[in-house]
């Protein structure tokens, strides 16, 4: 067993002084607590609190921890998860991440969240942290991890903080992800103005286990040793999920000569990566009685909610801590975000065992406490006690705000600002400057520049992976049994209609997950959203929770957790509405899947599923030529996406379809260009007589994938598909002996063309 190493002790607040001295200030305000927060406090503990006890509960209670301005609407989710969709959950909402039954004994754990305000001050280890967090979760469910994908959100491309933010930020995911031999498989990175000074980092993980292996985070059973292993503790990090990244905390003392150091986390892959194969056989040898990763609010967090959750209380002797900073105070040590740390509970018999293996694999793991009767959390620093606390206050108590809400004044006008007013390109040469042109454009072009950097198939595992539509990984060798994943959402879409708009965003993962020949089967969020003291955002942000759980209710898929994230706004400038939504889907067999790109045998049919209206709301077409966003987004049909994802799911089990792409972003012609890009090889297409080929090429109606099919399967999948009730159309052959898209009438884009179109925006913005 590991000792922590002696250090120069700080003075320090015990219990005995607060109870003594009720009157002292205290800088609750500095660290983020409201007067009431701060009465309410004082209210449950019957004195003030220590110095140590307030970092708790100005950590716990922050809006990251706690939750406290977005949990009274998840109403919204239980009111519409049926028993049908809970009987999918193993895991669910409240816990490190969400666990689904696949079936086969297996079980995949997946969750979301969100690095961005430390994206943006350090660009590498705010990203790099945010990955290494997000694979802790799925390490705490007791699931080996198997894949990441990532949703970015960048100002403007050729902002010049963009150039320093982007690069940061994708070295920083390639970085972490890849030292840890995951690979990354999917995910989005979008540009707009209004994540200028803002830019969100969302980091998605997928991990598996057995059924059985499955461990939740409580501290059961008096007597029980409560052991934290992994890296030491240090300075960095502190207040990193709320502001405690303040003077009182992180400053320099005087005297103490130590220097400052940002409240973003600074990461060791090569650590964590020695931890996650030391937790997995912890796991497998029965080792452990509950378990939580450190991540925000660290020990605070990892003790609290493992006594709060439990059948009793915790004693923590916190100067047992190892560290790697002299002179750290009790509420430094509780609030330090310091990666790579778990914390267990261990059976006394079992404790040797335990230690056995973290010293197989050379991670320092250090008994520091014991479960209690009662319900008290009680921490001592040197044998005199600085927390005494009920643990359910800090972790399942803290505040809960029903802030006002009030749909934008400027909404109306917003939407009446249609963009069927804005010209449109007429005429065969107009039409094919706007493919090229959009097919250029920072959102749509090629994201190979930021993709190339992360390792996607490492392990051997990967199936699918960017630019597919889904990221696709093998789960069972023995099987071929799978997964697949993907995350979207167009914030302008939300902007114009907060609940159409998150249902959009639901639909083309859903959407994406199917094309992949997946059935999806459950959903994670990343809700990011600007101020929650801004009446006019929490109204997105209710209608967007709103259309997320009835949307789900809908396509009868639960939502099993995810993340809020509010106050992303650069002064008073909100950022796009961006809940982003994760969809989970399995494949029996990954030999099935369904590539992105054409390139099967000559004369395949291309088929375009669905209906095509005049939808340009919230378009590619409008941001990206005329700058403008204003009007409806497209409608939404989830039961035509809930037959479209089991005609493309029977498609691939029938080996009725050879390739798939669905059409969202730039419509119809950047499906096509992405294509033949992706597939390397020309086809020939048709547009139809009876509507305007500018709708027919770039509007970005909902609900609709163009199939390849091969010509011996053309007339079983067609008749499914009508007998089904879902419209079809043809719109052209795959050629492999052309080196060109053909659009009849239209134009003739040789593949040379297109890809230098496609793949040179981001190299030259970023440099080769």
């Amino acid at each position: 067993m590991s000792q922590a190493q002696p250090q120069t002790q700080p003075h320090v607040e015990t219990v005995a002084h607060a109870e003594a001295t009720p009157e002292e200030p205290q800088p609750y305000t500095e660290l983020g607590l409201k007067d009431d927060e701060y009465a309410r406090i004082r209210s449950i503990l019957g004195r003030r609190p220590t110095e140590a006890e307030l970092a708790m509960y100005s950590v716990m209670w922050s809006e990251h921890c706690s939750y406290k301005s977005s949990k009274v609407h998840w109403r919204h989710w239980k009111e519409n998860t049926t028993e049908e969709m809970r009987a999918k959950m193993l895991a669910g909402i409240g816990e490190n991440a969400g666990v689904v039954d696949i079936g086969d004994g297996w079980a995949v754990t997946f969750k979301i969240e969100s690095h961005n305000h430390p994206s943006y001050v350090e660009p590498y280890q705010g990203a790099a942290t945010g990955v290494g967090g997000i694979v802790r979760d799925i390490i705490a469910m007791g699931a080996r991890p198997l894949a990441l994908l990532d949703s970015l959100r960048f100002g403007a491309a050729e902002a010049i903080d963009t150039k320093r933010v982007l690069p940061g930020v994708a070295a920083g995911i390639s970085g972490y992800g890849n030292c840890l031999g995951l690979p990354n498989i999917g995910g989005e990175v979008v540009f707009d103005t209004t994540y200028q000074g803002n830019p969100l980092v969302n980091a998605m993980c997928v991990g598996a286990m057995r059924a059985e292996d499955l461990h939740l985070a409580h501290a059961s059973g008096t007597g029980n040793k409560v052991i934290l292993f992994g890296a030491r503790t240090g300075l960095d990090g502190i207040g990193g999920v709320s502001v405690l990244a303040s003077e009182t905390f992180t400053g320099e003392e005087s005297g103490s000569g130590r220097k400052k150091l940002p409240s973003v986390q600074v990461g060791d892959p090569f650590t964590e990566k020695v931890l996650i194969e030391c937790c997995l056989e912890l796991f497998r040898e029965e080792l452990v009685v509950g378990i939580q990763d450190l991540g925000g609010a660290g020990l605070s967090c990892a003790t609290s909610e493992l006594a709060s959750a439990g059948d009793g209380g915790m004693r923590v002797e916190l100067d047992r801590v190892p560290l790697r900073a002299e002179g750290m105070t009790p509420a430094e040590v509780l609030s330090s975000e310091s990666q790579e740390r778990m914390c267990a509970v261990v059976r006394p018999e079992d404790l040797d065992a335990f230690l056995r293996v973290c010293a197989k694999w050379d991670v320092l793991a250090t008994e520091i406490g014991e479960v209690t009767e009662g319900e008290r959390l009680e921490i001592s620093w040197h044998g005199e006690t600085v927390v005494d606390v009920p643990p359910r206050s800090l972790a399942h108590e803290g505040p809960e705000y029903h802030r006002p809400i009030q749909r934008p004044a400027a909404q109306d006008a917003l939407q009446a600002d249609s963009p069927g007013r804005l010209p449109r390109p007429s005429g065969a040469t107009e039409l094919r400057e706007t493919v090229l042109r959009m097919a250029a454009s920072p959102n749509l072009c090629s994201r190979s520049w930021v993709t190339d950097q992360y390792d996607r198939y490492v392990r051997g595992g990967t199936v699918l992976a960017q630019p597919a539509d889904t990221g696709m990984i093998m789960v069972d060798e023995r099987t071929g049994r799978g997964v697949a994943a993907a995350t979207d959402c167009n914030g302008r879409y939300v902007k114009l209609d907060p609940y159409t708009g998150t249902q959009l965003a639901l639909a083309e993962a859903y959407r994406n997950v199917a094309t992949g020949g997946a059935t999806p089967l459950a959903v994670t969020n990343c809700l990011n959203f600007g101020s929650a003291e801004d009446p006019g955002v929490m109204w997105q942000f209710e209608q967007a929770v709103r259309g997320l759980a009835e949307g789900c209710a809908e396509l009868g898929i639960p939502v099993t957790g995810g993340n809020v994230s509010f106050y992303n706004q650069t002064g008073d400038t909100a950022v796009l509405p961006t809940p982003v939504v994760g969809v989970l889907g399995v494949l029996d067999d990954v030999r099935r899947r369904i590539p992105t790109g054409i390139g099967g045998e000559p004369g395949e049919t291309l088929l375009l599923l669905g209906d095509t209206r005049e939808e340009f709301g919230g378009s590619d077409w409008a941001d990206v030529v005329h700058g403008h966003l204003g009007g409806l987004p497209p409608a939404v049909d989830l039961l035509r996406e809930k037959l479209l994802a089991e005609i493309l799911v029977a498609g691939s089990r029938d080996g009725m379809i050879s390739a798939a792409h669905d059409l969202s972003g730039g419509g119809l012609a950047q499906t096509l260009v992405e294509t033949v890009l992706i597939g390397q090889t020309g086809a020939r297409v048709v547009l139809a007589d009876d509507q305007d080929p500018f709708v027919q090429l770039f509007s970005e109606s909902a609900g609709r994938v163009l199939v390849a099919v091969p010509r011996t399967e053309e007339l079983r999948f067609t008749e499914l598909c009508t007998a089904r009730g879902l419209p079809w159309r043809r719109t052209g052959v795959v050629d492999p002996d052309s080196d060109a898209l053909e659009i009849q009438d239209v134009a003739t884009f040789p593949i040379g063309e297109l890809r230098e179109a496609w793949e040179s925006t981001l190299p030259g913005l970023y440099g080769a």
